[in-house]
């Protein structure tokens, strides 16, 4: 029988390019982004009897127990991958990169024989595939992941600006995911000041578009390499903003401003 519905913590990461690589290349992937994450969640501090992980082929579903302290997730666990992900770097050849994104959220979740299921986990695949974050670790050339955290999660945790956790260096984005649901995620970049590719256009002030890939945009801080090829083609992606707090807050392709809610638990 499944269990009972539970409040955990929800991340989950996936491989950028992953099924752009050969069989070979994808299986010793694998085993290296299973270093990387048991090696992280040590680092960070966290008993590994406080999280459950289920496989995802080119990625891992981690959930994390509700007394783990999410201030832990979003700054030491986000700090400790990026901090194996480039010890990695340095072995690996350009053939064998491997680059993150990750995804932080929170809620209920039931488990079965077969695994974990339940709209928080829904909500956490939609964010780490969604299309503004591919699109600003694509511009950003010489890093080694991009976060994402739920607008829950920020309001209730990394707005606070903990120790730990820089607010100031995330930027919103609102996108339309499948069934033409709407979400709200907060990105940032580990070694940028704030997410890059997201380029300001033109507009009145406090006000314009953010145009992830467009002409104008800021080039990779070092010069990184190009967008890999599953990401050359497709259409850009556009986001309009309004102002909160003087940063910029990016949407998605509809013309609106998203204005600040009440924190939630």
């Amino acid at each position: 029988m499944p269990m009972a519905a539970v409040h955990h913590w929800i991340v989950v990461l996936d491989i950028e390019s992953f099924s752009a690589r050969s069989d070979p290349l994808q299986r010793s992937l694998r085993a290296a982004m299973y270093d990387v994450l048991h090696a992280a969640v040590e680092q960070a501090g966290i008993p590994g009897d406080a999280l459950s992980t289920e496989d995802r082929g080119d990625g891992v579903l981690i959930l994390f127990q509700a007394q783990v302290p999410p201030v832990q997730l979003a700054g030491a666990l986000v700090r400790a991958l990026d901090d194996c992900l480039r010890e990695k770097a340095a072995v690996f050849s350009e053939a064998h990169a491997m680059r993150f994104r990750v995804a932080l959220h929170q809620g209920l979740v039931s488990r079965d024989a077969r695994g974990w299921s339940g709209d928080a986990v829904n909500t956490a695949f939609r964010l780490v595939d969604a299309a503004p974050l591919r699109d600003v670790l694509s511009a950003a050339g010489r890093a080694r992941l991009a976060f994402i955290a739920s607008d829950e999660v920020y309001r209730a945790v990394i707005r606070h600006d903990h120790r730990t956790v820089d607010p100031a260096a995330y930027l919103p984005v609102t996108f339309e995911a499948k069934h033409g649901v709407e979400i709200t995620g907060w990105v940032t970049v580990p070694g940028y000041p704030s997410p890059p590719g997201l380029a300001p256009g033109a507009g009145a002030p406090g006000t314009g578009t953010y145009a992830a890939g467009a002409p104008g945009a800021p080039s990779p801080a070092g010069g990184g390499p190009a967008a890999p090829a599953e990401r050359q083609g497709r259409p850009n992606v556009v986001f309009h903003i309004g102002e909160v707090h003087g940063d910029p807050v990016a949407g998605d392709k509809h013309v609106h401003h998203h204005s600040g809610g009440p924190v939630r638990p």
